[in-house]
């Protein structure tokens, strides 16, 4: 056999010999487009070992366009090693339709063709799932992405060719599989084929510390341009879709990192799509990265300043001291960051415990009373001579009016704020996209927090101007106070008792414990979310007084009581006034009409309407009842609202939840 194969060799070799030699023996069958058929079947019977007897002669060449001789030598033990060794030579090379052939001919081959024909052909016998396809299936997928990538678009400079091809970065006959030496050997050689357009940038990455780890070290894991940029998805870096799939492949290698860098605004922005903020490279470099503690790095203590005043035009040193990866499971590193963190979630569990826990044994016990008929303690109503068509006005216009706004400011808060902060979530995209983007999405935030804090505020003043005017007669601890008193923590003890039977259900005075946690949790809010807010608003302002670790404290307050808000309001505090069993069903409409009717207020106000009646001011506070467009146009609001605000609550569920 290999006497066989040696006296092939030898004939292929004389015969291409002579055929360079300038014979020009015998035609090209391919030559008679009336012979095509013929063609296929000396091609079909040509081994690549006939095309190696002259082409795995080292040294073997011949004539360019250009006059200058080039190498068509193949090495042959290299080439049957690569994933290309199993194929012949004219399986490819399909121009090639006997030998000899004629000098000269040699056209490019076609990479996608070749790969795509094999393809199809595996799809129709059915063989796409076979090992031998496997990896050819993933091939055809980065053919895709090459043929969209600014490497497949025609040239600038010359529009007769694109900007790249296949054989600009692989060599045909010798590509090799992932893992082997070879294939090692090819990856530390990127950033010279690469050079070979990119000759700026590649002169700049040899200085680089990823550069010198590659070309100096060889050492394959350090960072090379397809790492980066990626292999046949490479696009223009000025693009949004580029810069945002360059940061995420810096986290291939730099996993903690990323992770840290996406619980930044900047980092939110980025996980949504957009490339606007500051990502990886904006602030180490790109082609000349350094170490940290490398004076010529452009995040070092020395650089840091101007870096950040690329973006942040007049940043301060203060401004500077943010950690961009500061980690709030990290103690050791970032303990004020962990401790913050750590009493956030406490509060935030805390509050849901004590309250759903509430909110449950309130829903069994009201219900079990229901069911029993059981009512109220008796209160005598002969005699008052009260209409009871009449209705009880519980709330004036103005505090309507500011809770509509103050409450529909609150949902777009949430739905703005929750779509950054759980920029990971599918939903997020969605919304912050119908809105325009994050720059549209910022500004609807600040504005609903504009509208949010100048009710709030306003209301602070209407407060302050009123006591200030009855500060003599004003009584802090009165039944009309929401300053909460020792009959609140008595009428929580009675509430429980009554949940478990122990005792007769409490009777209220004007304000309930409950309706007075809901007050003064506003001021707990506007100061943790509505402070830090305003601190990440306007952060030139606040670095130039406080330092820059404020940013990452202000950013774990914000967000976490943004969570705690919204789904007490959703839960909580919608089941106190919408879906316990004495408000079926709902929704309740007292805080949009403003009154509620004599029965409703004796039943949830005992003691105020007691305390009314025997004072003689019941009748001061009778309206007539509202109107029927009045009651539909309440309850449609209403349920609107509360669509609204379950709607919100899902997603911000879904957030959390797949966050964690």
């Amino acid at each position: 056999m290999r006497g066989f194969k040696l006296i092939k060799y030898l004939l292929a070799f004389a015969v291409c010999l002579l055929t360079f030699a300038g014979s020009g023996m015998m035609p090209v069958l391919a030559a008679d487009g009336g012979n095509e058929k013929a063609a296929e079947s000396v091609a079909d019977n040509l081994p690549s070992e006939l095309c190696l007897g002259c082409h795995g002669e080292k040294g073997f060449a011949a004539p360019g366009a250009d006059g200058k001789m080039r190498s068509l030598y193949v090495r042959q033990g290299k080439f049957e090693s690569s994933v290309h060794g199993k194929r012949q030579c004219v399986e490819c090379h399909t121009d090639i339709t006997e030998i000899p052939h004629q000098p000269g001919m040699g056209q490019k081959v076609s990479c996608v063709t070749c790969h795509q024909k094999l393809w199809e052909t595996a799809k129709k016998e059915g063989k796409t799932n076979d090992k031998e396809f496997a990896r050819l299936g993933v091939v055809v997928q980065q053919i895709d992405r090459f043929m969209k990538s600014i490497h497949a678009r025609p040239n600038a400079e010359d529009q007769s060719h694109t900007n790249a091809t296949c054989y600009n970065c692989h060599d045909a006959h010798y590509i090799y599989p992932a893992g082997s030496p070879e294939r090692t050997e090819w990856r530390l050689d990127v950033p010279n084929k690469c050079g070979k357009c990119h000759a700026a940038e590649r002169k700049a990455y040899a200085t680089s510390v990823h550069g010198q780890m590659v070309l100096e070290n060889n050492y394959p894991d350090a960072a090379i341009c397809s790492d980066c940029h990626s292999t046949h998805s490479v696009e223009d870096p000025t693009l949004d879709v580029t810069r945002v799939a360059i940061t995420k492949n810096c986290g291939n290698c730099h996993k903690d990192q990323l992770e840290t860098y996406t619980k930044t605004y900047h980092g939110q922005v980025n996980t949504l799509g957009y490339g606007y903020t500051a990502k990886c490279f904006d602030c180490h470099g790109s082609h000349t990265i350094q170490f940290v503690s490398d004076p010529r790095s452009t995040v070092s203590p020395e650089n840091r300043v101007n870096t950040c005043r690329k973006c942040h035009v007049g940043a301060t040193a203060g401004f500077v001291s943010f950690e961009p990866h500061g980690n709030s499971h990290d103690r050791k590193r970032f303990p004020l960051m962990w401790a913050t963190s750590t009493f956030m979630i406490a509060l935030l569990f805390g509050v849901f415990a004590f309250f759903w826990l509430h909110s449950a044994l309130w829903f069994y016990r009201e219900y079990k009373d229901r069911k029993e008929g059981k009512k109220v303690p008796h209160i005598v109503t002969d005699g008052l001579k009260l209409d009871e068509s009449k209705h009880f006005r519980r709330f004036h216009p103005a505090w309507r009016v500011a809770h509509i706004f103050f409450a529909l400011s609150v949902m777009m808060l949430v739905l703005t704020g929750t779509a950054v902060l759980f920029a990971d979530a599918t939903w997020a995209k969605v919304i912050v996209d119908m809105f325009g983007g994050p720059k549209v999405t910022a500004i609807v935030h600040r504005v609903s927090a504009a509208i949010m804090l100048g009710i709030f505020f306003l209301h602070l003043i209407y407060v302050v101007i009123r006591i200030g005017r009855e500060w003599k007669t004003f009584n802090w601890f009165g039944p009309t106070s929401l300053v909460p008193n020792l009959k609140d923590l008595e009428d929580m003890i009675g509430m429980f008792k009554w949940f478990f039977g122990q005792g007769p259900r409490p009777i209220f005075e004007r304000w309930t414990y409950w309706e007075k946690f809901d007050y003064w949790a506003v001021f707990w809010g506007m100061g943790a979310i509505g402070g830090t807010g305003l601190m990440l608003a306007f952060p030139n302002a606040v670095a130039s007084i406080l330092p820059g670790w404020v940013f990452n404290i202000g950013t774990i307050i914000h967000g976490e009581e943004a969570i705690l808000a919204a789904v007490f309001l959703f839960t909580v505090h919608f089941f106190n006034n919408h879906f316990r069993p004495d408000k079926h069903p709902p929704p309740d409409i007292v805080m949009f009409t403003g009154t509620q009717s004599l029965e409703e207020f004796r039943h949830e106000h005992t003691l105020e309407y007691s305390r009314l009646v025997a004072s003689g001011e019941i009748n001061k506070y009778l309206v007539d009842a509202p109107s029927r467009a009045m009651t539909l146009g309440s309850r449609i609001l209403g349920i609107a609202l509360i669509i609204i605000g379950l709607t919100l609550l899902t997603l911000v569920l879904i957030g959390f939840i797949g966050g964690a």
